[in-house]
């Protein structure tokens, strides 16, 4: 069930971290939430960063409706691209230089190469005992290059050479975690074809950079840690982090949460006259942390949170649930 929260590190520094590619739903407000909690319970500091890198999705006006849904709910934070702070700036866009750098460092040391596989290409070349959950694992293709070799006539992205190392780590939430990226996940794009950063590179980067060590995030993001530490170690780093992936909130398909499940956006519910209160009950009632769903604050929450209530399985939105949402 993972540890005594009195026997984790000291001097927690968690995030909270969206990324403007549209509002936030009701499965980013309770990850943010427990983020919140599993910080503020140690009277830990959050560092609140925007992860705008995807650009074509990236939406100019989603990065204060963000903040303002944040703030609606009752979270706060110790830095953040509205309030400054010691590692500033706060939005990825502006701190492209350090993600150089890093690039610079793993291509001149071979630990990566260029690759002109196209997704479809990708997709034909690997075989079905190599599907994961990401989609399909890279085959291989661009592999045999070489430091010194010249590069490509081509448009190309850069990969990194995943180790073969087997990787673990103890969840607080999902338990012990156990895998080798090289044969599991494959090279993973670590620069895009515009040169742009991949968001591996930039997370790293960023919690490296800000000291980050308590990451909260859902499920579905357990790959992307095995490739982060990976390219921690590359980079000659090995930060203590401890790691806690909650279940992610499902519709009645089974399927994280998405447009097909109906308007579940925060601001959905703020102009609909929804309490903030409502929303925070919900999640803390779904994630395991209150036994009845009741209307509470962030900071009622923790007299009462306990990471090992948390539960392990995904949360069904039900149209109960929505019914509720939508009575003032």
């Amino acid at each position: 069930m993972g540890q005594p929260l009195d026997l984790l590190p000291p001097e927690i520094v968690g995030r909270v971290a969206p990324s403007p590619t549209g509002a936030q739903h009701l499965g980013n407000a309770r990850t943010y939430l427990l983020a919140w909690l599993a910080a503020r319970v140690r009277r830990g500091r959050i560092i609140l960063r925007i992860e705008d890198l995807d650009t074509p999705r990236t939406k100019p006006a989603a990065t204060q409706q963000a903040i303002d849904d944040l703030r609606w709910l009752g979270l706060d934070w110790d830095e953040g691209p509205d309030c400054g702070g010691p590692n500033h700036p706060y939005v990825q866009s502006a701190r492209l230089s350090s993600y150089e750098a890093a690039l610079r460092n793993v291509i001149e040391r071979g630990l990566c190469y260029p690759c002109t596989c196209s997704r479809s290409e990708v997709a034909a070349a690997a075989s079905a005992p190599h599907e994961t959950i990401e989609g399909p694992r890279y085959p291989g293709t661009c592999a045999g290059w070489r430091l010194g070799d010249p590069l490509p006539d081509q448009d190309y992205c850069w990969r990194f050479r995943s180790s073969d190392r087997t990787l673990v780590f103890e969840d607080r939430i999902a338990g012990r975690q156990v895998c080798s990226p090289a044969k599991t996940l494959g090279d993973w794009v670590i620069a895009r074809r515009d040169g742009n950063p991949s968001y591996q590179l930039a997370v790293v980067v960023d919690d490296l950079a800000m000291g980050i060590n308590q990451v909260v995030r859902g499920a579905d993001l357990i790959p992307s840690t095995f490739r982060q530490l990976d390219l921690m170690s590359a980079l000659g780093t090995t930060p203590a982090i401890e790691y806690w992936h909650p279940p992610l909130v499902v519709g009645s398909d089974g399927r994280r949460l998405a447009k097909r499940h109906g308007d579940t956006r925060l601001a959905n519910y703020r102009a609909a006259g929804c309490p903030p209160q409502r929303i925070v009950g919900w999640a803390a009632w779904t994630a395991g942390l209150i036994e009845d769903w009741e209307d509470c604050r962030p900071e009622e929450l923790l007299p009462r949170f306990e990471f090992a209530r948390i539960v392990r399985a995904p949360t069904v939105l039900l149209p109960e649930h929505e019914a509720r949402f939508q009575t003032p």
